[in-house]
């Protein structure tokens, strides 16, 4: 049994750049949040928008439904859209899924999981 840990988002604001760090757990249950806390960056061509998945510990398929419809209103208006430090066990759902081949993925947090492993 596992205990739900609470989703949050907090905001990093660079020029030219917005990071989102996701905390928690990326549910069905806060898909709507994480959707409308996000929407005012969406549509900003402008503005990079990256998802900082340090601190993510879980993702359903709602919440991948959400990354790919950012996704495509982000290349619909030729906005830069990065996801970065994806832990191991969500890079492997993104693999299977095979939507990983459509994301840019800045991945140093999987890339340091898997030297580990090796060892």
């Amino acid at each position: 049994m596992s205990i739900e840990k609470k989703f949050f988002i907090t905001k990093e604001y660079i020029p030219g750049r917005v990071i989102a760090h996701l905390h928690g757990d990326l549910d069905l249950s806060v898909t709507p949040k994480f959707r409308a806390d996000l929407e005012p960056y969406i549509n900003q061509s402008e503005t990079m928008l990256e998802l900082s998945f340090t601190n993510l510990t879980y993702i359903d398929s709602t919440g991948i439904g959400v990354i790919i419809l950012i996704l495509k209103q982000r290349t619909a208006i030729g906005g830069v859209f990065k996801i970065t430090n994806v832990p191991k066990k969500i890079m492997k759902l993104f693999d299977i899924t095979g939507i990983s081949q459509h994301l840019d993925i800045e991945n140093s947090m999987a890339k340091l999981e898997r030297k580990e492993d090796v060892v």
